[in-house]
């Protein structure tokens, strides 16, 4: 027996297998008891000697082991955690389809602890309908599905496709680890992200320095806590596993989807960068280089503003604001003005400034005020944007109406 949490990493027949021996490493290294479930053509790149070796375990081949333990349905009751790596196309689509045809479809099945799959395949094959078919439905199921990294892959083909680095999987696997309250299961939750971005013509834009990581983090840590979240975002990022994703690019479009979806969500979050103003034309041919350049502009709706408004009766708002201090007073006071006008439950105000500057835009990490309606306030010291985002829904949570 052990108090270690228990994963079963399963490796499928691709030759990014030897990549997952790295990852057995780190994860036993890091106080993991780990059994490899390898697939019959996982075993033709890497074979079992190996992965006994480094997990310290006998390595599960097969339905027909051990039969009085009945381990296609053992391995994924004990689990804490499944993580597949590489998961091929082949893993992905009979994943997806429920199939049970080897010990790991079986497992995966069976399993009902988190599960994370690291794709990786050619980039023909990752971008085929099918595999974005069989990725969003297993997302739509809560499965962790990983984006596959840019660089080379087999012979002399380079694009997406490749394993994630040994060292992200860790990461991954790790947060999936981390017990997580449920307290947004059965609720609806709407999260918008990103910077819009308002034409100028086919070629030019304005915008702003929005990543979309916040607001991507904020739909991620509402999916864990059991959320249905519906994430509106312009960010090019990867989809967080079971978000239900709407692109967008434009204020106004950002303002029709929000709306469209908002109007049944119990909790909206508008952590979207949008902007102030949209140029009063977009040409639709390259505007020439000329000395000076004039652009009329116009103002685009202001989307908490309307949220607001049309809110039903508990649902929580929250919105965020990108401040500066200036002559007119700090960022808290600006944050207090704004506040006041937008109509929200919550507003998170975090300083921005230049690129480098250490929190807002374009960073892995945040640090931010939340300012309430009732005029409490929390500061939430310089962390990682997950961990952010799990304090704005430890706030929100606290203020939604009991079921």
């Amino acid at each position: 027996m052990t108090d270690r949490p228990r994963v079963v990493l399963g490796v499928a027949g691709g030759i990014a297998a030897y990549k997952a021996v790295e990852l057995l490493r780190r994860l036993t290294e890091s106080g993991h008891d780990v059994t490899v479930v390898p697939t019959a053509s996982a075993l033709q790149f890497v074979g079992a000697p190996t992965w006994s070796a480094l997990s310290g375990r006998p390595v599960a081949q097969d339905v027909w082991q051990d039969v009085h333990e009945v381990p296609h349905v053992r391995l994924g009751q004990s689990a804490d955690l499944v993580v597949v790596a590489p998961a091929t196309a082949d893993l992905l689509a009979r994943a997806a389809h429920g199939l049970a045809d080897d010990l790991l479809t079986n497992v995966l099945l069976t399993a009902r602890c988190p599960v994370l799959l690291a794709p990786a395949m050619h980039t023909e094959m990752w971008e085929h309908a099918a595999t974005q078919a069989n990725v969003a439905t297993l997302r739509s199921r809560g499965v962790r599905v990983l984006e596959p990294a840019v660089g080379r892959l087999t012979g002399k083909d380079s694009g997406k496709g490749r394993l994630p680095d040994p060292g992200e999987i860790l990461e991954a696997a790790l947060r999936a680890l981390a017990p997580r309250p449920q307290d947004l299961a059965g609720r609806r939750v709407v999260v918008s992200a990103g910077g819009t971005r308002e034409h100028l013509d086919p070629v030019r834009f304005l915008g702003n320095r929005s990543s979309g990581k916040q607001g991507h983090a904020l739909a991620r840590a509402a999916a864990e806590r059991g959320a249905e979240v519906v994430l509106v975002s312009t960010a090019a990022l990867p989809a967080p596993a079971g978000v239900r994703v709407v692109p967008v690019t434009s204020a106004l479009e950002l303002r029709d989807a929000v709306l469209a979806e908002a109007g049944s969500a119990d909790a909206v979050v508008m952590a979207a960068a949008v902007a102030d103003h949209r140029p009063a034309e977009r040409l639709t041919t390259k505007r020439k280089k000329t000395g000076t350049l004039t652009v009329e502009l116009v103002q685009n709706p202001d989307v908490l503003v309307e949220l607001g408004q049309r809110r039903r009766p508990g649902q929580v708002l929250v919105g965020f604001a990108a401040e500066t201090g200036d002559a007119e007073g700090d960022v808290l006071a600006h944050g207090r003005a704004k506040l006041a006008r937008k109509g929200c439950d919550l507003l998170v105000v975090n300083e921005v400034g230049e690129p480098g500057h250490p929190t807002g835009f374009e960073t892995d990490a945040n640090a931010a005020t939340v300012l309430a309606a009732d005029g409490t306030s929390y500061d939430l010291p310089l962390t990682s944007k997950d961990t952010l985002a799990h304090c704005v829904w430890d706030l929100a949570v606290a203020r939604l109406p009991a079921r």
